[in-house]
């Protein structure tokens, strides 16, 4: 999983950068919130954005700002990193958009922790998503069996988008996820089957 690091105190930024590859996280870096913002907006964008509030250009809930007011189609997840505590500062910060707030200096086991915090949600945000496109791409498959479909009223066969005539069950399976089996229904046993096996004998 992909975490931006961004903050413009060199030494903060490489102690964070090397605990983060050391619980085998693959880290990006920024060094202030132009650079941390053109990162999250261009992609591929990281997973987790581990942002410092006072940076130059832009701040962090700036960037927060910034980010969550356009369409996202991927999900991610920020942790503001400041030094900035009290309960109005941590209101402000997850106002902004963040999902969650550390203060320096900050504990290397709460940070692992709300990391994977991070990580979980943003996991099942993804498996939210490819749920939501799956079930959209069934509607749709669905919504192509509505409507007028012009069917043979002697062999039964359909025809289809491309004006040509297929088998009723080969029409339904590229259309749907439907599956046959074959079997013969009692009329059809009396009227067809039942006389061809009596001619035998």
């Amino acid at each position: 999983m992909k975490v931006l690091v961004a903050d413009d105190d060199g030494a903060t930024r490489r102690l964070l950068e090397s605990t983060l590859r050391s619980w085998e996280y693959e880290v990006c870096a920024a060094t202030d919130g132009a650079e941390a913002l053109r990162i999250l907006e261009e992609g591929p964008r990281p997973d987790i954005a581990l942002l410092d509030w006072v940076m130059p250009e832009k701040d962090g809930p700036e960037v927060c700002r910034i980010v969550r007011a356009r369409p996202q189609t991927v999900p991610f997840y920020i942790i503001l990193l400041t030094s900035r505590g009290g309960r109005q500062n941590i209101i402000q910060g997850l106002q902004a958009g963040a999902d969650d707030y550390i203060t320096k200096p900050f504990d290397p086991d709460e940070l692992r922790a709300r990391l994977e915090v991070g990580r979980r949600i943003v996991e099942l945000q993804r498996s939210l998503a490819e749920r939501v496109q799956q079930l959209e791409d069934a509607l749709a498959r669905v919504k192509q069996l509505q409507g007028l479909v012009p069917i043979c009223s002697y062999c039964k066969k359909i025809r289809n988008d491309t004006n040509y005539w297929e088998q009723l069950e080969s029409y339904l399976s590229d259309h749907s996820e439907a599956k046959f089996s074959h079997g013969i229904c009692p009329e059809c046993y009396e009227k067809i089957v039942k006389p061809e096996l009596e001619n035998l004998h």
